[in-house]
């Protein structure tokens, strides 16, 4: 299988604090990478490098075998990777509509009504096609980032990027967001994901990645790193969090 993505002696910084920390990490075709570790370990500044939205202090991202620059990242994120944030970022002035067609009639050229299909499509494969006309702030939380993942499968790019994507979320609403994502993983999409959702991970998970203070500690199967971690930090996290 080919690499989607390669991330090569990653480092950034913000001021005088070190984030991300000499990371390497590979991501195939079609893989879903799961990325889970204690808060403030680097791991949203990690898949926000991936589509550019900070830039690496030092170190290469390459997609699809092109690395990504200060000059052509906009082209690149238009053509390979749409990212699915915690807290939605939908336009609360533009319907439901709007918002899924926005970004493949301005950056993708596409047609109205060929934006307008491929959105309802979406719509339908995240159970809200009945929401079309309506506005974020009439939906729910768990409905406004089934919408964004929605919108993420609007512009049919091979990379979808996950940035704790239930955290915002009340606790009956997780389920049907994950329900989504895990359908979701059934099609060759390449996913990382950054989530506290264990169950979601080892469902999933092709690979589950941990990361603390900047550093990839541990990376495996979902059976290994559930039941088998080397690194101890690890195992004292999973530990605390599985009990």
């Amino acid at each position: 299988m080919a690499n989607m993505i390669e991330i090569r002696n990653l480092n950034k910084y913000f001021g005088d604090l070190h984030v991300l920390k000499d990371i390497d990490l590979t991501v195939q075709a079609g893989e879903k990478v799961v990325i889970i570790g204690p808060s403030g370990s680097g791991k949203s500044t990690l898949i926000r490098c991936v589509d550019y939205l900070e830039e690496p202090t030092s170190g290469d991202v390459i997609i699809d075998g092109t690395p990504l620059t200060k000059k052509n990242h906009l082209e690149m994120a238009r053509k390979y990777s749409s990212m699915v944030f915690q807290q939605f970022n939908l336009y609360p002035n533009m319907t439901v509509l709007g918002n899924l067609t926005l970004a493949p009639i301005k950056l993708q050229k596409k047609s109205k009504e060929e934006a307008t299909a491929t959105a309802m499509a979406a719509l339908k494969r995240v159970g809200l096609a009945n929401k079309a006309g309506e506005y974020p702030q009439n939906l729910s939380g768990g409905q406004q980032q089934r919408v964004a993942i929605a919108r993420a499968l609007c512009t049919k790019q091979p990379i979808i990027l996950f940035d704790e994507p239930t955290s915002a979320l009340d606790p009956e609403m997780v389920q049907e967001v994950l329900d989504v994502m895990i359908e979701l993983a059934q099609e060759n999409i390449t996913m990382i994901c950054v989530t506290h959702e264990m169950g979601f991970a080892r469902q999933v998970a092709d690979r589950v990645i941990f990361m603390e203070d900047g550093r990839i500690l541990e990376e495996g199967t979902p059976d290994h790193f559930f039941e088998n971690p080397e690194n101890p930090r690890c195992r004292d996290f999973l530990a605390k969090i599985l009990h």
